[in-house]
């Protein structure tokens, strides 16, 4: 207990930081109007590659033994694939659209 105790502590800052960009995240998604909502949430789920590969990067480097890097990387790179699958399924919906009928 003393130890996560000490991680608050020493890290205050940054985690102040991320509970803010939560909450702008937040407001900002919130306020962009449904048509441009599609485009740009799959626009973003196409830049989940990076994480993709920063997943990758981090099991790469683990220990053996790190059973924790591991299972989060491994954890990482899933769930990040299937956002990006995600992200260009509901492009082509989206493309889908626009086409003319037969």
């Amino acid at each position: 207990m003393d130890a996560l105790a000490s991680f608050f502590l020493e890290n205050q800052d940054m985690i102040y930081i991320v509970i803010l960009s939560i909450f702008l995240g937040i407001e900002v998604i919130s306020h962009v109007p449904a048509i441009l909502h599609t485009p740009l949430m799959s626009g973003a789920n196409a830049i989940h590659g990076v994480v993709i590969i920063g997943a990758i990067i981090v099991m790469g480097h683990a220990k053996n033994d790190d059973y924790l890097a591991l299972s989060l990387g491994f954890l990482a790179v899933v769930l990040g694939t299937l956002n990006v699958v995600g992200g260009f399924v509901v492009t082509n919906r989206m493309l889908e659209m626009f086409n003319k009928k037969k």
